[in-house]
């Protein structure tokens, strides 16, 4: 009898899709709050309510036995985590991943464009009408050379930029470089060229309201990347992209461990150029600086705190609990620093198995997704998130990474 009701509840009944769509939804709905200047008194019970559906959903799945040991060996892993940080993320990352199974992943992330854009859209509409939230930000925004500020206490110069009610200049430009990106990948069989260059103008109307150099050309590179995709029909099957591809990932990774293990002797080598015209440090330290300045000084951010928070001595196999509240940018520092070098290490490897399916299916968009996402991560930590609707990596994780091969029907 038992058997019997689970049964019909996994296979002909609507609940185990609509536990989940109720979970994303809440989850994107989240995402949309955090972007606007209106702060969530309940967040931390809407996370339990979305792990509680996502379970849900996973408990009325089919799994194969491998999958299954794969993800109680996680799921201990993010208990783990759990108990020794306070912090339940990659329990709930874990558990959304799998229940992605059995949804259609371009239906999926269709839904999260949609419901992304309109919420997108909304906190627009309320600050251009000034009915809530605010439509510029008047601050210094540390574009000036950094010794005059830092080193000699010259007071930055103040400059309005738009944020449209999202808080920060570089909000709205992030979530303009995510809608793309997801917008491009679910319709990419429908692009034409004037869509991609309808695209590029917007991305520079956002520029000229943000002044973000960063997710402009993030933007430009993945619309550029997309549209070679798009007309060079050959390219999208050579294996050769596909490891390119992977170069820069671990480029990306490789050059975050390094700013982490360097950043205090980048810091000092800054110091000692102005003051005695000289870095007194070897030329690796030199290149680190010169692309520190490129970068807005995030390297040398991560020596803002008394305990250089961010650098690789705050690492450790599971991180702790004083590591949850402290934030900076580099987003694959904050991966390791945030959530320990082992979780961080399996976040690693599942973006390489992503990486393999997307390579054995011929997914180029998604391989230009990927590549310009782990740059993005490199100075960004928009998707190293409490927020799962932050990642549409972690869609694709659910869907491509499915042992069953006629699963793959159902990726349209």
């Amino acid at each position: 009898m038992i058997k019997t009701l689970y049964r019909r509840l996994r296979d002909e009944s609507p609940v185990p899709r609509l536990a989940f769509y109720i979970g994303l939804t809440i989850e994107l709905l989240m995402v949309i709050i955090d972007k606007s200047n209106y702060i969530n008194p309940i967040e931390g019970y809407l996370f339990r309510v979305t792990f509680l559906l996502f379970a849900c959903k996973l408990v009325l799945t089919r799994y194969e036995r491998r999958e299954w040991a794969l993800l109680v060996f996680l799921e201990i892993i993010g208990f783990i985590s759990y108990r020794v940080t306070g912090a339940n993320d990659i329990i709930r990352i874990v558990t959304f991943v799998a229940a992605c199974k059995g949804i259609p992943l371009k239906e999926m992330l269709r839904y999260t464009f949609y419901v992304t854009l309109t919420g997108c859209l909304a906190i627009v509409v309320l600050a251009v009408t000034g009915i809530y939230g605010d439509i510029s930000l008047t601050q210094a925004f540390g574009h000036e050379a950094a010794e005059t500020t830092r080193y000699i206490g010259e007071e930055a110069a103040e400059e309005t930029r738009y944020t449209l009610g999202m808080g920060h200049p570089n909000a709205l430009s992030c979530m303009f470089f995510m809608l793309v990106a997801l917008g491009v990948y679910v319709w990419f069989d429908r692009m034409e060229w004037y869509g991609y260059l309808f695209l590029l103008l917007l991305d520079a109307g956002v520029y000229l309201l943000t002044g973000s150099k960063t997710s402009m050309l993030i933007t430009t590179a993945f619309l550029l990347g997309a549209f070679l995709m798009t007309y060079a029909k050959k390219l999208q099957k050579m294996t050769f992209f596909y490891v390119c591809g992977l170069l820069v990932f671990l480029l990306c990774i490789a050059f975050s461990v390094d700013a982490a293990v360097c950043a205090q002797r980048v810091r000092d080598a800054q110091w000692n150029e102005f003051f005695y015209l000289n870095p007194m440090d070897d030329a690796h330290i030199v290149a680190l600086g010169k692309i520190d300045r490129h970068i807005n000084g995030r390297i040398i951010s991560l020596t803002d705190s008394n305990n250089n928070d961010g650098m690789i001595h705050t690492w450790s196999a599971f991180s702790c609990e004083n590591n949850m509240n402290y934030y900076f940018d580099m987003g694959w520092v904050k991966l390791f620093y945030r959530y320990g070098v082992i979780p961080g290490s399996f976040y690693v490897a599942a973006n390489l198995a992503l990486l393999w399916q997307l390579w054995k299916r011929k997914d180029a968009c998604g391989l230009a997704m990927f590549v310009l996402f782990a740059v993005y991560t490199v100075v960004e930590a928009h998707l190293i998130s409490v927020y799962i609707g932050r990642n549409y990596l972690l869609m694709l994780m659910g869907a491509y990474l499915l042992t069953a091969e006629k699963q793959n029907a159902m990726l349209d």
